[in-house]
């Protein structure tokens, strides 16, 4: 339907935008018109998540807009979820992601905005914060049951936790159970290889892309 169609492109438009407010009344008046919450994710909000995901990784846009689009999406999620379960409804969800700035590391940034992609590409995140241990990722992925381990280290002086993971992992004889991805300013595909990590991302939108191709290589085992 046109009307419907309307509807579709405001909420995407209010999400590229980065406008909560206007989000948030959208999501509003879409539910007042009888669209239903999963229709309003997948057919209005998604596509300009995607968008915003695509342009930033286009370097179009930089770090404060990708943050208001994701605090946008977020805000309408909590008015969303609620509606999705009352419908008998879960947002469809690709996998689940455990992601943290490694131990000895403070920085926040960088893990936020991967956070917020992988958020956007369909993935259930555990963020576990700042300078979080080695053995903290391995314990929550397998709480979790999670199929990718993201590990951010911004300076060269806590890459080595990156390395750790993957030895807690191997000493838990775990190891084939998880993608282990790594990134932050001071990592390296090179050194991705050399600690045996299963792939590095250079911007967020790496990150996003390889944790689905992670999931994807799962699903076909």
């Amino acid at each position: 339907m046109p009307g419907e169609e309307a509807v579709y492109e405001q909420l995407k438009e209010a999400i590229i935008a980065g406008d909560r407010e206007k989000t948030l009344k959208a999501v509003e008046a879409a539910l007042e018109g009888g669209v239903s919450a999963s229709d309003i994710i997948e057919k209005g909000m998604s596509p300009g998540m995607k968008e915003v995901g695509e342009r930033f990784a286009r370097y179009e846009i930089y770090l404060p807009e990708m943050m208001m689009a994701a605090e946008a999406w977020e805000g309408a999620m909590k008015v969303l979820e609620p509606k999705l379960v009352e419908g008998g409804k879960v947002a469809k969800k690709v996998g689940k992601v455990v992601l943290g700035t490694v131990a000895g590391d403070i920085h926040s940034i960088g893990k936020n905005i991967v956070g917020a992609m992988l958020k956007m590409s369909g993935f259930e995140v555990y963020d576990l914060g700042i300078d979080v241990p080695a053995s903290h990722f391995v314990t929550k992925a397998e709480e979790v049951r999670a199929d990718v381990i993201a590990a951010s280290a911004l300076m060269s002086t806590t890459m080595s936790q990156q390395k750790n993971i993957i030895d807690h992992l191997k000493a838990r004889g775990v190891r084939e159970k998880y993608a282990v991805l790594v990134g932050g300013g001071s990592t390296t595909e090179d050194w991705a290889k050399q600690i045996g990590a299963d792939g590095y991302g250079k911007t967020a939108g790496d990150a996003a892309a390889l944790a689905l191709q992670a999931v994807a290589r799962k699903e076909g085992k």
